[in-house]
């Protein structure tokens, strides 16, 4: 095993570092609280589609980010709706984040017509145009071309949107996201790269696949000003990300967010992957558990008299209720009609198959 340098990712990436309750002073409440809720209702949303699809209720896989939370939570604090976000493979936190209809979420995952793809896309196939939100995929690194076309096109189009794409520490490793970095330095594109850098690539360790567990190394390399940060800070990744989007939307040119977090699910479905041959154990996930993101500012709001438990347990209570309302709903939804298969691949619905 690589023994990286201490000072990579400052320490970021050990299990029982940056446990405690986050600084909140001076913060205002109110988003605060918004920040805590919305992170509540997608941890609750991935909880239940875990169980449905351990219970056999859902046909297809699910790529899971619950303790990712803070992460699409805090960058979209920063994004408009008629930014370009684009996601990858685990992106119910970026949708939701968006717009948290998960009804459609709950619709899509079960392939109902009702769905954010009309039920044609399952979990990783995405999309939510009215929100910003340009499709997700599950090709690793799939969508990160695309991401810096769509900054190039908000570019001539002068409108100061933005393109954002999410992305893991994995598909650091494809070529086509060095390619990508390349040309949206060189073009000056409006485009953020975040990275949500959770240690493993699938089933395998950074260690075993990387020389550094730093992926803003290939930022450096081409001269887009980037930020490692916390992952499970949401107030240090909304920060983090208004400066970058902010500096990106004034011509600035690219910006690269490297966020260090862990994900409590595995590699896909509810399973926690700890008896698959990965340097992943029960401790480390205890640990990192303890880094909960919604814990960690849980406790400093409540600390802080301005949050309490019975808040949070009623609002819990309350997702719960809406939670299982949607879900039934969902299941009763009609699938999609079978002449819709060829009407949704191409634009000219006379087009048949000989």
């Amino acid at each position: 095993m690589r023994n990286f340098s201490k000072n990579e990712l400052g320490g970021l990436e050990i299990p029982t570092k940056f446990n405690h309750p986050l600084d909140i002073n001076n913060k205002d409440p109110e988003v605060l609280k918004s920040f805590l809720s919305r992170m509540i209702l997608i941890r609750g949303v991935e909880e239940h589609i875990a169980l449905s699809r351990k219970n056999g209720l859902i046909r297809g896989p699910v790529h899971l980010g619950a303790g990712q939370e803070a992460i699409a939570v805090g960058v979209s604090k920063n994004l408009r709706s008629s930014d370009r976000v684009f996601g990858a493979h685990r992106s119910h936190a970026h949708l939701l984040a968006l717009n948290p209809n998960f009804y459609k979420l709950f619709s899509e995952v079960l392939g109902k017509k009702t769905g954010f793809s009309k039920g044609m896309g399952g979990s990783m196939h995405l999309w939510d145009k009215p929100s910003g939100f340009y499709g997700s995929v599950p090709i690793v690194s799939g969508t990160v071309p695309i991401a810096v076309g769509a900054a190039i096109a908000a570019k001539f189009q002068k409108n100061n949107d933005v393109a954002l794409v999410y992305i893991g520490d994995g598909a650091m490793e494809e070529g086509v996201v060095h390619e990508s970095l390349n040309l949206a330095r060189i073009q000056d594109a409006p485009v953020i790269f975040v990275v949500e850098n959770n240690l493993f690539a699938s089933h395998m360790h950074i260690s075993l696949r990387q020389p550094s567990n730093l992926t803003s190394r290939f930022a450096i390399a081409n001269h887009i000003p980037h930020k490692v940060v916390d992952g499970n800070n949401v107030i240090e990744v909304s920060k983090a990300a208004e400066e970058l989007i902010n500096n990106s939307r004034t011509g600035d040119g690219p910006g690269f967010l490297e966020l260090v977090t862990y994900r409590l699910y595995g590699h896909v479905d509810w399973r926690d992957d700890v008896d698959v041959g990965v340097k992943r154990s029960l401790e480390d996930i205890d640990n990192w558990k303890a880094r909960d993101p919604i814990l960690r500012l849980s406790i400093a709001m409540i600390d802080a008299g301005i949050w309490s438990t019975h808040q949070e347990e009623n609002i819990k209570n309350e997702l719960n209720n809406n939670i299982k309302i949607a879900w039934e709903k969902a299941m009763n939804d009609p699938y999609p009609d079978k002449t819709s298969i060829l009407s949704s691949v191409y634009s000219n619905n006379s087009v048949g198959i000989n």
